[in-house]
């Protein structure tokens, strides 16, 4: 991506990377991922945040051409994951007299990782930080999604540097901002931008993001007091023309909050428990349900966890394996226990062949959750058939929850 003027005062010098294929070596990138730093130019420069390693000669090279003959006076690092703090040796070993500010939370990581203890200046909630005739004001964000998360404001410009809060997946083409950006490979060319990344920013929240919604809601009342005009995260575009849409995305998933559809899950040993699950998808598109269906063998299970997030109600479809759940439908489970989800309605299938296991697992789960149980679930012997599997019964019922 070529540099972008996102205003007279904030430079993009961001990159995007279109080779990774698994981003934390868990979740996959169809469509790559911006690694964003921006570059605030007044009387004295601040970088906010770096980009990951294997980009040191395109991010240096873009911080050199924006600021030509001038210093570096600040790096601003409002969150300490590798992605965004890799570059921060390099960037101090081209610039050796900035300073470096962050909250005390990040100083001992700033060690740990880059062997970094002086040259550092410590911000607190709601320290200022002039630049001229303007300055940078910081809140600390805890738990979103690290504990030394923190927030960065130019109140001149109405922008927030928001960290990894309100990012997304997806590499970023035309432009920066929301009123040009397009999803990198999305060939739907007459989507706007929040519409084109929907889906990927979800699948961030969920996958990364999603345990943390009792911070993440913290996080929103402390800064609904702040005038943004412009959120500039740390992944995907930069919100300007549909902050609202955002904000509003991250304040339904951190409530845990699903709009009405169905997101099915399954794993198969021999097709059974798949024709099940298909049948079941074919009964609530005759109830114009709205669903996903992901077959958690053959695809990660990230996707999965995007559309449970997003939708109200979630069946589970699993065969029983050594009297247990089928593994790929356990830790499917798992996740959602691990990621705090609430608030959704819950039904389970699946066959087995001498002893059923897995549907009163699968329940017993989804209880401890808090899950609400839309029947005991269906669980049958050996093959499927119509007449064992009543899925239409099911889909009726699920129909019916969802019009309360």
């Amino acid at each position: 991506m070529t540099m972008s003027r996102i205003s007279d005062r904030i430079r993009y010098v961001g990159v995007n990377d279109l080779k990774k294929i698994i981003f934390e070596g868990l979740w996959p990138l169809p469509y790559g991922v911006s690694y964003n730093s921006y570059l605030v130019i007044d009387e004295k420069t601040a970088l906010i945040d770096t980009a990951d390693a294997g980009f040191v000669g395109e991010y240096m090279d873009n911080i050199r051409k924006e600021l030509g003959a001038r210093k570096l006076d600040y790096l601003v690092i409002n969150h300490m994951e590798p992605d965004h703090s890799s570059l921060i040796a390099a960037v101090k070993n081209e610039y050796p007299e900035i300073t470096i500010v962050t909250n005390a939370k990040a100083v001992p990581m700033l060690k740990g990782y880059y062997g970094i203890e002086d040259g550092i200046h410590v911000v607190k909630e709601g320290d200022s930080l002039s630049l001229g005739e303007t300055g940078l004001k910081f809140f600390m964000a805890p738990m979103v999604h690290w504990p030394e998360t923190m927030v960065t404001y130019l109140e001149a410009e109405k922008t927030l540097f928001s960290g990894d809060a309100f990012g997304s997946f997806g590499a970023v083409d035309e432009g920066i901002t929301d009123s040009v950006a397009k999803l990198h490979g999305n060939k739907n060319v007459t989507e706007d931008c929040f519409s084109g990344f929907e889906d990927e920013m979800t699948r961030y929240y969920s996958n990364i993001v999603g345990k943390y919604g009792q911070t993440v809601q913290a996080a929103l009342k402390k800064l609904s007091g702040l005038e943004i005009g412009r959120i500039c995260s740390t992944h995907g575009p930069v919100w300007e023309k549909d902050i609202n849409k955002v904000v509003g995305l991250y304040d339904r998933l951190s409530r845990y909050e699903g709009e009405k559809g169905v997101c099915i899950v399954y794993a198969s040993m021999y097709g059974n428990t798949a024709k099940a699950a298909k049948a079941l998808a074919s009964e609530l598109q005759k109830r114009n349900v709205p669903y996903a269906i992901h077959d958690l063998c053959t695809e990660n299970v990230s996707f999965a966890y995007r559309d449970a997030f997003r939708y109200s109600t979630i069946v589970a479809g699993a065969p029983t394996y050594n009297n247990d759940i089928f593994p790929p439908v356990y830790n499917f489970m798992y996740g959602l226990g691990a990621r705090l989800l609430k608030n959704r309605r819950f039904a389970a299938f699946g066959s087995y062949t001498w002893a059923a296991a897995s549907v009163r697992l699968l329940n017993e789960m989804a209880g401890k959750y808090g899950f609400g149980l839309l029947s005991d679930g269906i669980s049958f012997a050996q093959g499927y058939s119509e007449e064992k599997c009543d899925m239409a019964e099911l889909a009726e019922r699920i129909s019916c929850a969802l019009k309360d």
